[in-house]
């Protein structure tokens, strides 16, 4: 289905109007949506991001589209909260994030389409398309620098990398950031060199039983890994999430084979468990074929 062929913008924004109407009789007339805070909304959304993940790394698409309602609600939601509190409401979050895109984005919109209500790109003007050379890795150099210089954006490169974030994310977006501003390794060979580094660094520290120094030296190592995916475009987060689903589906197979004997886990030997996830990841391959 093409987009052309699916909702109109009217429709669409019909809609976002039928979301913020009934949110904000729920304000007024629910208990429960009444008592809630910014504060005490911030862990059932985290909890709802996960959820989306899980969704779109399941390929889910029936479930991306309710868990994206979820977090949708969530947007409002602390708008609402916040224009009760005479801070701001949806219309300046949205018309923020619509200027902040054509400023980042001068190869697509002129700096003079900030605060229009209906911005006009540059391919559609007059003058001529002037970004029709530019590559995806030039628009996220431009991306970093353009924050750097906004008034109210990052006072330093890495200012802008959540603290709370998951390690194995905020590795990555630490990497990516300063590979922006030209702090990187140049090729894939310098990485795996740092790689190999690394765990003869760790290996020394084991088998020396120095578990502090074992530690520094392991997240060194993750580190480098983490590294190695960005360079070959790979996420090192969902690659991790994916081996985990995999583990699980397999485990679960050796544990229902297991019931089917009569039996408890406890009671299979190595070589009995190792024979059933063989069988597991076999039927996973024949199912994919």
């Amino acid at each position: 289905m093409s987009i052309d062929s699916m909702s109109s913008k009217q429709e669409k924004t019909e809609a976002f109007g039928r979301l913020l109407d009934v949110l904000n009789v729920l304000r007024e007339e629910c208990p429960w949506d009444r008592k809630q805070t910014e504060h005490s909304l911030r862990p059932n959304t985290i909890e709802e991001v996960f959820e989306l993940s899980d969704a779109i790394i399941k390929q889910d698409v029936q479930n991306v589209c309710k868990e994206l309602g979820d977090v949708l609600l969530h947007v409002c939601f602390y708008a609402r909260i916040f224009e009760e509190n005479g801070g701001f409401d949806i219309k300046d979050v949205c018309n923020q994030l619509v200027d902040k895109l054509i400023y980042r984005h001068p190869h697509v919109y002129r700096p003079n389409q900030i605060g229009k209500p209906c911005p006009t790109p540059i391919s559609q003007q007059t003058e001529g398309n002037e970004g029709d050379e530019i590559t995806s890795e030039v628009v996220v150099e431009n991306w970093e620098k353009l924050k750097l210089k906004e008034k109210n954006g990052n006072k330093s490169v890495l200012a802008g990398v959540p603290d709370a974030l998951p390690s194995i994310i905020k590795a990555y977006r630490i990497q990516d950031k300063t590979h922006n501003v030209g702090f990187d390794w140049e090729n894939c060979d310098d990485v795996w060199d740092k790689v190999h580094e690394e765990i003869d660094e760790l290996k020394k520290e084991l088998s020396e039983n120095n578990k502090e120094n074992a530690v520094a030296e392991y997240g060194d190592f993750l580190f480098s890994m983490i590294n190695v995916a960005r360079h070959y475009h790979i996420n090192p987060d969902t690659a991790l999430e994916r081996t985990n689903q995999k583990f699980v589906r397999r485990f679960n197979y050796i544990e229902e084979q297991c019931k089917r004997q009569g039996k408890e886990l406890p009671e299979l030997t190595l070589a009995e468990m190792d024979r059933l996830w063989n069988e597991a990841k076999k039927k996973e391959h024949e199912k994919e074929k």
